[in-house]
C-alpha cells in the first residue's frame, strides 16, 4: 500500500457499524479484565491491601502518560494542572477510587469476593437512587421497584450477617459517587485517569518509601516474585480503564449500562466455582433480588430509549 492509500484510508471516517464494532471490542475487554481480576489479585493477598493499591497507583503513571502522548493530549494535562477546581475535584475523585480499590483489594484477599460482586451488581441501583435525590431526576415506577428490591436484598443479607453489608455497601457508594463526580471532571477519561493517578503518586511514593525505610515493604531484591507482580499492578489497573473509556466513546449509554454487568458476573462465578466461597440461602436470595432488579433496570432502560425513537417515516 502507498503513503497515499494510507493515508486515505487513515482519513476515511469510520461507519457507524465499525465505529460500534470497535466500541464493543474495547467494552468487551475492558470488562473481561475487570472479571478476571480476583484470580490476579489472589496472587499478591498475601500484601497488605494499602501497600498493593500503592503499587497499583505508581505503576498505572507511565502507561497512562504514554497513552496520552500517543494521543497528543498531553495539553489537556497542563490546562488541568493550572485549574484549582479541576485539581480539588480530581483529588476528590482520586480519593474516592482509591478507598474503592483498596476495599475491593482487602475483600478479595480475605475471601470476600461474592460480596464484593454483590458491591458491584448494586451500584447501578444506587447511581439511580443518587440521580433522583441529588439531580431531582424522577424516577419511574419500574426503576422505584427495582431499587425496591435493591433495599430488600440489603434488608435480607442484613438479617442474615447481623448487620450491614458493608463491603458490597461500600464498594457500591464509592463507586457511584466517583462516577456522579468524574462527570463533572472537564477533561476526557485517559487524561482524567492520569490526573488522578498522578495527584496520587507522592502519598503513594511517600507510603512506599515509609515500608522500605522500616524494612516492612515487599518490594525488595530477595523476593523478585513479589516485585514482579507489584509491577503488574499497573497495567492490571490502568488497561482495563484505558479501553473502557475508549469503548464508551464508542458505544451507546444503553449498551454500556447493560454490559457492566459482566464483570461482576465473572467475579461471582470465580468466587463460588473457583475461590469456593459459601453462597449459603440468604446470599442467593439477596442475589436472586438483585439480578431482578437489574432486569427490571435493564428493560427500563431499553423501553425508554425504544419510546425515544421518532416514527419511521413511511
Amino acid at each position: 500500500m502507498s503513503a497515499e492509500s494510507a493515508a486515505s484510508a487513515a482519513t476515511k471516517p469510520e461507519t457507524p457499524d465499525n465505529s460500534a464494532s470497535r466500541g464493543l471490542l474495547f467494552a468487551l475487554s475492558a470488562y473481561g479484565l475487570w472479571g478476571v481480576m480476583p484470580l490476579f489479585l489472589k496472587l499478591v493477598d498475601h500484601i497488605p491491601a494499602v501497600e498493593v493499591v500503592a503499587h497499583r497507583i505508581i505503576w498505572s503513571v507511565p502507561i497512562a502518560g504514554a497513552v496520552l502522548l500517543a494521543l497528543g493530549r498531553t495539553s489537556d494535562i497542563k490546562a488541568a494542572l493550572r485549574s484549582p477546581r479541576t485539581l480539588a475535584l480530581a483529588a476528590l475523585t482520586a480519593s474516592l477510587i482509591t478507598v474503592n480499590w483498596g476495599i475491593y483489594v482487602w475483600a478479595i484477599a480475605v475471601d470476600r469476593t461474592v460480596e464484593a460482586a454483590l458491591g458491584y451488581y448494586i451500584n447501578p441501583l444506587m447511581s439511580i437512587a443518587m440521580g433522583a435525590a441529588l439531580l431531582g431526576e424522577k424516577l419511574s415506577p419500574v426503576q422505584v421497584a427495582a431499587v425496591g428490591l435493591a433495599i430488600v436484598a440489603v434488608g435480607v443479607l442484613t438479617v442474615e450477617a447481623g448487620g450491614l453489608p458493608w463491603v458490597s455497601l461500600a464498594l457500591a457508594s464509592t463507586f457511584a459517587v466517583y462516577g456522579f463526580l468524574r462527570k463533572t471532571l472537564p477533561i476526557g477519561p485517559s487524561q482524567g485517569f492520569f490526573l488522578e493517578v498522578l495527584l496520587l503518586t507522592v502519598p503513594s511514593l511517600a507510603y512506599l518509601v515509609w515500608l522500605s525505610v522500616g524494612g516492612e515493604g515487599h518490594f525488595v531484591p530477595s523476593q523478585p516474585e513479589n516485585m514482579v507482580l507489584l509491577v503488574l499492578c499497573g497495567p492490571a489497573t490502568a488497561v482495563p480503564l484505558i479501553l473502557f473509556g475508549f469503548g464508551a466513546k464508542l458505544l451507546r449509554y444503553s449498551t454500556i449500562g447493560i454490559m457492566q454487568y459482566i464483570s461482576p458476573t465473572i467475579v461471582f462465578l470465580i468466587a463460588v466455582f473457583v475461590f469456593r466461597e459459601p453462597l449459603g440461602a440468604s446470599r442467593m436470595i439477596a442475589f436472586a433480588l438483585i439480578w431482578a432488579a437489574l432486569a427490571l433496570y435493564s428493560w427500563s432502560m431499553f423501553s425508554r430509549r425504544a419510546q425515544s425513537r421518532p416514527p419511521p417515516i413511511n
